[in-house]
């Protein structure tokens, strides 16, 4: 490479890794604010000249936390709302997807035009409607109520970044399958769901992030029964008018975070590539 092409060209990457650095000092500016003040004590987090450091940390907030009598309860509602979610909109999407991709039937495109329309409608507009579709089903105050209205919203997108995937696969490769002697399930479970993982890992994780943070459904469907409330209902119990528990809150909220720091740790390889594209011939 020639030495002064090189040169020209350094400025403008440090300018570009400098400006990446700002962003992301920007974006993790609100999660470090949060573990710091959930490990401040309660005279720090209540002062007019707040600091952003400590120099006494504290487990004062998470032993409030961990004593609260359901906090567990909620912590396992959410896992089971989130991983049901996951795995029947996994599922649905990549049958649905090989559907429309493989397959040739009327009205084909009208249902992928469908799909579209349906990620356009805010979940505020459907709430209302979705209170009283869930109150006739009998499913208020049920995890049901919570699982089944976020598998729809999931399987939109998951069904659209998935068909990119299955498209990809070359249909040689499927006939090459059926003449060795594999059946459709087979080819559809060996052949086409390794090669869409990728796909499938990314639309889980936004359907893991959905189900987990969800505060709208679990505050307007769970109305009496508090045992099947999910984890952010739990920082109502720390947020009072009057005297909120700011410690409280940013430490159940440190909480909640690490499953999802957790499971993007668990796929990021799966999620980058599956962001990137889908497999080439």
């Amino acid at each position: 490479m020639n030495p002064l092409r090189a040169g020209v060209r350094r400025p403008g990457r440090l300018a570009a890794e400098a400006c990446a650095l700002l962003i992301a000092v920007v974006v993790a500016f609100p999660l470090y604010w949060m573990v710091l003040s959930a490990f401040k004590p309660a005279g720090e987090i209540e002062s007019s000249e707040p600091r952003p450091w400590t120099l006494e940390p504290s487990l004062d907030s998470f032993r409030r936390v961990f004593g609260q009598q359901e906090f567990g309860r909620y912590f396992l509602n959410s896992l089971v709302v989130a991983g049901c979610v996951v795995i029947a909109s996994g599922l649905i999407a990549v049958l649905a997807a090989t559907a429309v991709t493989r397959f040739r039937f009327r009205l084909r495109t009208t249902l992928l035009i469908m799909f579209l329309v349906a990620q356009m409608v805010p979940v505020e507009a459907l709430t209302i409607p979705l209170f009283f579709l869930m109150r006739d089903a009998g499913q208020l105050n049920t995890l049901g109520s919570l699982i089944l209205p976020h598998i729809a919203f999931s399987l939109p997108f998951a069904i659209w970044m998935l068909r990119g995937f299955v498209k990809a696969v070359p249909e040689a490769l499927e006939e090459a399958a059926y003449i060795d002697g594999a059946s459709r399930a087979r080819f559809l479970w060996q052949i086409l769901f390794p090669l869409g993982l990728p796909g499938l890992v990314a639309t889980s994780v936004f359907s893991f992030i959905s189900a987990w943070n969800d505060f709208l459904f679990a505050k307007s469907f769970i109305i009496s029964d508090t045992s099947q409330s999910t984890l952010p209902m739990a920082l109502l119990v720390f947020y009072k008018p009057d005297d909120p528990d700011w410690g409280g809150v940013m430490a159940a909220s440190t909480v909640m975070t690490i499953p999802v720091l957790v499971f993007f740790v668990l796929v990021q390889r799966r999620l980058v590539s599956g962001l990137g594209g889908a497999v080439k011939d």
